[in-house]
């Protein structure tokens, strides 16, 4: 009875008090312009288009000019002509989500599309575009997270709190890896948002990847690549919500997005449409601004709370890794796991080059046992790699340096440690112990 009022009380908390209509004027491709709408409009608002009688069509402002407002859909325009009424919704945009979305496959409404009822809506709603906490008041990063994938178990330490971009060209396989961290992760909950994704693949994503057992604790907010960009930006922001939500209320979060470069993309049609210029590959201002502050949401909480270990896919066009939109989230996040075509192609996955990657809380996050077993195979690592053009052409010469002699020796073990099955999954505490005895007994498997 007490959360049925909750629930009532937060509903009715967020009807408008009024309506104001507002009519369309122009209709330009996508973008929409509105008049009538007096001083109730801001950036974000929201504005409902009816066409007909059963038609609703949400919108959201973008920009204004000339005294109009300008406005892109969430959906599809069809039925809108010249003086369409135009409802204005003045309250902020915010999500009610609740313990019982836990299992359950959302749109970038937070609109339910898995066919399992309606969606549950809790009492505490929490604004669409939250603000990150205040940066005096954040508590500091936690301990090591087990994910469960042995490269980043022991290579790439990442603490709760921490956030990594997972920087990868198309097919080399950052969404299967994902996967693995959403179904073996130690964190309570994950939080899942695929961004401009292809539609045949969330099926698989959800059955195949993620599995039964992985679903059951985490919360999937799917927009596929056909959606209008509002609806690819709108998934991004409902994802980082709902993580949110969980936050607050003391629970570890893993929260990973599919990818911040399709949400990039989205910002970017949404930007040109409204008219600002383009700058760096097409991209106007505003998008750089925006990956910071949705980046930013995740991270530690305030003390007393959760935090929000993030996990930000970026695809990397073309394969060059210094493109606008990686060197941005770079910039942002506090560690970068780089996907390698090289080793992919060579069948090794997932195919992460753990000499380019860096986890900035490293080597805080791991114990001096823990780290002088890294060093070592590091060292060996990068011993191997420095010599492997010599060593593959046959002009190095077994004995001329002790070290690379070693580092033949212990190389394809290492390659075989950080390869691994999407269907195994390997603890932290495994992960050390089975790269300690590789180095240790160069027999060792």
């Amino acid at each position: 009875m007490d959360r049925l009022a909750e629930q009532a009380a937060a509903a009715i908390a967020l009807l408008p008090d009024h309506e104001t209509y507002g009519r369309v004027t122009k209709v330009l491709g996508l973008l929409v312009e509105i008049v009538g709408f007096g001083t109730d409009l801001s950036i974000g608002s929201l504005v409902h288009l009816r066409p007909g009688e059963d038609d609703d069509i949400p919108c959201e402002v973008v920009g204004f000019r000339d005294g109009h407002a300008l406005l892109l859909p969430f959906g599809s325009l069809e039925g809108v002509s010249l003086g369409c009424r135009a409802v204005i919704q003045n309250t902020k945009p915010v999500l009610t989500p609740d313990e019982r979305w836990l299992g359950r496959v959302v749109n970038g409404m937070a609109q339910p599309i898995d066919g399992k009822g309606p969606l549950p809506q809790g009492g505490h709603p929490v604004p669409l575009r939250n603000a990150p906490p205040p940066p005096h008041s954040r508590q500091r990063m936690g301990k090591q997270l087990d994910l469960g994938v042995r490269a980043v178990n022991t290579f790439l330490a990442t603490c709760r709190g921490q956030r990594m971009g997972i920087f990868s060209g198309s097919g080399v396989g950052k969404s299967v890896l994902l996967s693995m961290m959403a179904r073996y992760t130690e964190a309570e909950i994950a939080v899942i948002g695929l961004v401009g994704e292809r539609g045949r693949e969330v099926q698989e994503f959800l059955e195949d990847d993620l599995g039964p057992e992985g679903l059951k604790k985490a919360v999937v907010v799917v927009a596929t690549g056909d959606e209008p960009a509002l609806m690819r930006r709108q998934a991004a922001y409902t994802t980082l919500a709902v993580a949110e939500y969980f936050r607050d209320r003391g629970k570890q979060v893993l929260c990973l997005i599919d990818s911040v470069t399709r949400f990039a993309m989205a910002q970017r049609e949404i930007g040109l449409s409204a008219g600002e210029p383009p700058t760096a590959k097409g991209y106007p201002p505003t998008t750089f601004g925006e990956l910071a502050r949705l980046l930013e949401r995740a991270g530690p909480g305030a003390p007393g709370k959760g935090s929000i270990t993030g996990l930000f896919a970026v695809l990397v066009e073309g394969d060059d890794h210094n493109e606008p939109i990686s060197d941005a989230v770079r910039g942002i996040v506090d560690g970068h796991i780089v996907m390698d075509r090289k080793i992919a192609d060579r069948g090794r996955y997932p195919a992460i080059d753990v000499l380019k990657s860096v986890s900035r809380s490293m080597p805080r996050a791991l114990s001096d046992d823990q780290n002088a077993v890294l060093r070592r195979a590091k060292q060996i690592v990068t011993a191997y790699e420095d010599m492997e053009e010599l060593i593959r052409l046959g002009a190095y010469r077994k004995g001329s340096d002790p070290k690379v002699d070693e580092a033949i020796r212990l190389y394809p073990q290492i390659e075989a440690f950080l390869a691994q099955d999407k269907d195994d999954r390997t603890t932290v505490a495994e992960s050390f112990d089975r790269l300690g005895k590789i180095l240790s007994d160069p027999n060792a498997r």
